[in-house]
């Protein structure tokens, strides 16, 4: 499974791109940042954001893209540009017909670390770790991008048996109903 990770910004846009199975060794693809002027116009900054992610998408083809759950922050401002980037990066893979998921920042950091509550550096350690690099990414963007892809990696399995679970217990409740009216 390929996935490129999403750290939503519109300064720094983290992407990276994870390739593996849970539950064996996991390989970096690549790792970056999609940056854009802090005094360009917003309308600009998104474009270049899409062109960025488009880049990365065009060049590793991942088969899923993973992208940070936005969540409401003190600085309202903050969350609009990073909610904006996120739609953008959802946006990008819709267009192309890959499937996108949505984790949050204490999903991440437990997948990756075994705490909902680690801190930049920690995250960083543990990626750094689990795909055998000689150091962490940088900026911490980067490093929460391959974060998220891993995070998807591992839990996309789970995910999928749960969805699948869940459309038969549906499928079958409705035969049951549809038999129920026949009767």
């Amino acid at each position: 499974m390929r996935v490129l990770g999403v750290d939503p910004g519109l300064t720094r846009c983290g992407v990276g791109v994870v390739e593996g199975v849970a539950g064996r060794p996991l390989t970096m693809v690549g790792v970056g940042v999609v940056r854009t002027p802090v005094d360009a116009e917003l309308g600009q900054r998104l474009v270049a954001v899409e062109q960025g992610i488009e880049q990365w998408l065009d060049e590793h083809r991942p088969e899923f893209v993973a992208v940070e759950r936005v969540f409401s922050q003190h600085n309202v401002r903050t969350v609009m540009g990073t909610a904006q980037a996120s739609a953008v990066a959802m946006l990008c893979a819709a267009r192309r017909g890959i499937p996108v998921a949505l984790h949050t920042p204490s999903e991440v950091k437990a997948a990756v670390t075994g705490s909902g509550r680690a801190d930049k550096a920690q995250v960083g350690a543990m990626v750094t770790r689990l795909l055998r690099l000689d150091a962490p990414p940088k900026p911490a963007d980067a490093a929460d991008a391959l974060a998220l892809a891993i995070c998807h990696i591992w839990r996309a399995p789970a995910q999928n048996r749960l969805q699948q679970a869940v459309a038969l217990h549906t499928a079958t409740a409705r035969t049951t109903a549809r038999k129920g009216r026949t009767a």
